[in-house]
């Protein structure tokens, strides 16, 4: 059995220890930051690894009761690190949090399995109401710098969410989501995994904005090309956008509409 498919608990049933938990965690890094070279200066100076460490013992001491302890380690942690997790958060194996600056996990937040954070993201709530209000982040998420990911939403195993993307509705199992809001895109598969088999390309993303102006451009150059005929194309027939990434289309049917347009405007037929 592979690494990646070890249970949470060992073969008696009992549950994996802090130490246990703690080697996987320093184990990642060298899967997913090249800049790492060995154990104790993981260990020594990567703020993702000291935060994930303090909030482990911090969730620890949550369940348990020991709310003022758990959060005053939360606290501390937020100084030491600038990075704030909930000490009500659950987070699973293999958590790496690359830079870290700015990241803020709250209360209800659900992370599992070898999830990749990096610097300014957010797992957010939206309400005032007690419950879950934060998001649930499936195994092997990605998520962008400066991402926000906010409500009670679930973002799909594998899914990817690119840099400042502010996310507020459910992501699909690998798929990658874009912009403001955040949209699900088409992307290429790269088939270009690291050495270790983790696919970290969260940068090759489309872009809806260019191809929403390029829509419109193609719209623009069709319509000009129909008033410069008279309003309608040989024939009388449909003007069809010719871009697909909308599927607009527009009917030259009103020649009245048109010719007084042009009455009006002589320009038009200059």
């Amino acid at each position: 059995m592979t690494q990646k498919e070890q249970p949470l608990h060992t073969s008696d049933g009992r549950k994996r220890g802090f130490w246990s938990l703690l080697r996987e965690d320093v184990k990642c890094v060298f899967e997913r930051d090249p800049a790492a070279r060995t154990r104790i200066e993981v260990l020594t100076t990567y703020p993702g690894v000291h935060a994930l460490i303090m909030h482990r013992i911090a969730h620890g001491l949550w369940k348990r009761g020991w709310l003022y302890s758990a959060r005053l380690i939360a606290y501390i942690s937020r100084i030491w690190t600038s990075i704030d997790i909930h000490p009500g958060a659950s987070i699973g194996r293999r958590f790496f949090i690359d830079h870290g600056t700015g990241v803020v996990i709250g209360e209800t937040a659900e992370i599992g399995d070898d999830v990749t954070l990096y610097h300014g993201v957010t797992l957010g709530g939206t309400t005032w109401n007690q419950g879950k209000r934060h998001p649930t982040l499936e195994h092997s998420v990605v998520v962008g710098a400066g991402a926000k990911i906010l409500g009670p939403i679930t973002i799909g195993a594998g899914a990817k969410v690119g840099a400042n993307s502010v996310v507020i509705k459910n992501v699909p199992q690998h798929k990658t989501v874009v912009g403001i809001p955040g949209t699900v895109v088409k992307v290429n598969e790269t088939g270009e995994l690291n050495p270790y088999g983790v696919d970290l390309n969260h940068h090759l993303i489309p872009d809806p904005v260019a191809g929403a102006i390029t829509c419109l451009l193609d719209r623009i150059r069709l319509l000009e090309e129909a008033v410069g005929k008279g309003g309608c194309l040989p024939g009388g027939e449909q003007i069809e956008d010719e871009c697909f990434d909308c599927g607009a289309r527009d009917v030259c049917d009103n020649h009245e509409r048109v010719h007084a347009a042009k009455r009006e405007r002589p320009e038009i037929n200059s």
